[in-house]
């Protein structure tokens, strides 16, 4: 070879490696990853100051024309730094559209108020509590401290319209792990997040009473730290968990008077076997509502209390089902008639709007359709509209739309008409931030005037995978096993896929209720887990179920009092799918799944032992009778009432059909699917003589937070790749 010839080809092997395509690492594509916060789609912080926009960055805070994009300084944490270290600007809130004040935490998550443009600390909260409420109307802040609640109030001796909070008051002394105040109750089902409910003035505060001293503990341990020199022994670190079928705690509400300081508690009756959910005030902040639901769960009723006296008013609205009913939402008064609220139910099939005077007439169904109503954004009172996320346009999608309360004309109001829109309103709900992504499109930010339905763009996000191999993202819809029913599923190929191929398959499956896996976002929404088993030559496979979110009412109750058989049989449905490609190497299939989707994983690999070569299941279910009350009752019922679902669906006589490579990988610490399932599962396979294997996460809880998510997510790629590929 001559010296000008090896000059050309060492010159194109340098031009090759210049456009070369990066590779992946979990580091890049895992949550827990060192470089993932630079491979997920840029974002802007947007929150609403009354009806202005205001963008966030950690260090500056800027007003946004919405006609335009164009920017101006609002403010920056160095020109509030005479009030202390403040920490990052994207979490920073307007209480008041009138006024130039911001709600944000020091160094120390002390709450503060500061008035931007006097640079005077208006107010400030010592974090010395677990959870708080603090209502900008009365300036009055609920902390709950060692399972206490507190009030503190404005200095009233002080002639400023704001100071700090000095007067505390102790509402309760009997706080403690059995007895919980202001706290979420119903281990946070029905849409309960919080347990402190202000009324719109401020000055009556609702609160949950939980007794929990007639719940079991559950024996979860700590193990020391490997740096904790002053430690040795694990300690014990019991966690309340009621098991289906069992005892479980005890329920009441309290109601605060701040100008009487009296506490009375609502005249519900016996807490017994019921669940008090969904807390709402009536706009004079008089009256309380709330949704109260038989502990089978098929029996809910909305009720009306005087907040005065705690004295039971009404009930307004009834709703039963064969099955079940679930309340998610609160009622939501109209803000331009006080004697008018709407109420969210699946009583026609799908998760609608209904319009309902405060007597319990129902006036109207605002909304009707084979489709769900998502999210309900707010209101624009001027024109009588409700704004609304659905999934009207698309099975898989989500859009925004104006809705008129007065004649049920819809409009849509976002950008783009077939990716996943999420919205945020401003205060008159005229004007509305829509954040969304599209298949192909990482993220775009809009401004959308909710009247007329103009969009002007704002911010469109690079693609952040630019220069790496990408696989090809593809979705389609395949038959259920009921022969009528679509079903939405996701493929991920390598980027080098070649049809005359044969590929090993994994199955990524969760399956279960009040979730989905596959929809418009971007990547149609592919976990990023699934772009590194693709780079190392992978297929996957997802396949949303009956009994998955978004599909109305019988679509998720298909799977009632036997959870699992419904959804393998449509999980084979995918199989049989991936059976008629060429390219699916079928002697190389695996599954995998965490929490509900590790149940689904080892009762695919059990069931059908001959056609799993591989699964690896995360914080698996095994038997629902060792489930929380709230959730397995609802989709079970009792082991005592429903004895051969919870037969059918347990695992444990299932550990002697298992043959192909299992492995589970469960954290020591996790409050949610308890240790039990899968130890009671490793002696069953003992007593069996089946051979799975087991991993356990020390300190950690359902999921593996930080960090240890990389390396959980390496063992279970090494694990396919040892066995499947």
């Amino acid at each position: 070879m001559t010296r000008k010839l090896t000059f050309i080809v060492f010159a194109l092997a340098l031009g090759l490696v210049a456009t070369a395509q990066k590779e992946f690492t979990l580091e890049d594509l895992n949550f827990g990853g060192n470089n993932y916060r630079n491979m997920i789609p840029q974002n802007r912080t947007i929150v609403w100051w009354g009806d202005t926009p205001v963008r966030l960055s950690a260090d500056s805070a800027w007003t946004i024309d919405p006609n335009n994009g164009a920017e101006k300084l609002l403010f920056t944490r160095k020109s509030l730094s005479n009030h202390g270290k403040l920490s990052a600007l994207t979490s920073a809130r307007f209480p008041y559209a009138d006024k130039p004040i911001v709600q944000l935490n020091d160094d120390d998550n002390d709450l503060v108020l500061i008035d931007f443009k006097k640079r005077l600390r208006t107010l400030q909260m010592n974090n010395d509590f677990d959870v708080c409420e603090w209502h900008p109307a009365s300036h009055n802040m609920a902390y709950v401290k060692d399972n206490d609640l507190y009030v503190a109030h404005s200095d009233p001796r002080s002639s400023s319209k704001f100071d700090f909070l000095v007067e505390l008051e102790r509402l309760t002394t009997d706080g403690s792990r059995d007895i919980v105040y202001g706290q979420a109750v119903h281990r946070n089902e029905f849409g309960i997040e919080g347990g402190l409910f202000w009324n719109p003035r401020g000055t009556r505060l609702a609160f949950y009473r939980m007794d929990q001293s007639m719940v079991a503990d559950y024996p979860l341990v700590n193990i020391p730290e490997l740096d904790d020199s002053t430690r040795v022994e694990a300690t014990a670190a019991p966690e309340k968990y009621p098991m289906a079928g069992r005892t479980s705690h005890l329920v009441t509400v309290g109601v605060y008077d701040c100008a009487t300081k009296r506490t009375v508690y609502l005249d519900a009756g016996d807490p017994t076997d019921r669940y008090f959910t969904n807390i709402a005030w009536s706009p004079d902040g008089n009256t309380i509502y709330m949704q109260e639901l038989n502990r089978d769960q098929n029996d809910c009723r909305l009720v009306s209390y005087d907040a005065t006296t705690g004295k039971r008013l009404k009930e307004l609205y009834r709703e039963t089902h064969p099955k079940y009913v679930e309340p998610q939402h609160p009622i939501v008064f109209l803000p331009w008639d006080d004697t008018k609220f709407l109420l969210r139910s699946e009583r026609d099939g799908y998760d609608h709007l209904y319009l309902f005077d405060v007597q319990g007439n129902m006036l109207k169904q605002v909304t009707s359709g084979n489709w769900v109503v998502m999210d309900l954004l707010g209101f624009d009172a001027k024109s009588h509209t409700a704004i609304i996320a659905s999934n009207e346009a698309n099975p898989i999608g989500r859009n925004l739309y104006s809705v008129n309360i007065d004649n049920g004309q819809r409009h849509r109001i976002d950008e783009g008409g077939r990716g996943w829109h999420d919205g945020s309103l401003n205060a008159s709900g005229t004007m509305l931030v829509d954040k969304y992504q599209e298949p192909d499109v990482p993220r775009n930010i809009a401004f959308a005037d909710t009247r007329t339905g103009k969009t002007t763009r704002y911010f469109t996000a690079p693609d952040p995978w630019q220069g790496y191999t990408v696989p090809t993202y593809e979705c389609g819809t395949l038959t259920a096993a009921d022969g009528t029913t679509p079903l939405y599923y996701r493929m991920v190929k390598p980027a080098d896929f070649d049809p005359s191929k044969k590929y090993p398959t994994v199955v990524y499956v969760y399956g279960g209720p009040h979730a989905h896996n596959v929809d418009a976002g971007w990547h149609y929404r592919s976990r990023s887990w699934e772009t590194y088993m693709a780079q190392r030559g992978y297929i996957l496979f997802i396949l949303d179920n009956r009994g998955s979110e978004n599909r109305g009412r019988d679509f998720e109750q298909a799977t009632f009092r036997q959870l699992g058989q419904i959804e393998m049989a449509d999980q084979m449905q995918g199989v049989n799918y991936l059976k008629s490609l060429p390219y699916v190497d079928t002697t190389r299939l695996g599954v995998h799944g965490w929490s509900f989707g590790g149940f689904m994983t080892i009762s695919l690999m059990t069931n059908y032992p001959d056609v799993f070569k591989v699964g690896v299941a995360g914080g698996p279910v095994i038997d629902w009778k060792w489930y929380e009350v709230m959730y397995g009752e609802r989709y079970m019922d009792t082991p005592q009432t429903n004895p051969e679902g919870y037969a059918l669906t347990s695992l444990i006589p299932k550990a002697k059909d298992l043959k192909g490579r299992l492995q589970i990988i469960i954290g020591l610490n996790d409050p949610t699917v308890v240790p039990q399932h899968a130890y009671s599962f490793l002696k069953a396979c003992i007593a069996a003589g089946t051979q799975p294997d087991f991993y356990v996460y020390p300190g950690q809880g359902h999921n593996m937070r930080g960090h240890q998510s990389v390396h959980l997510h390496e063992r279970i790629t090494r694990y396919f790749d040892d066995y499947l590929k």
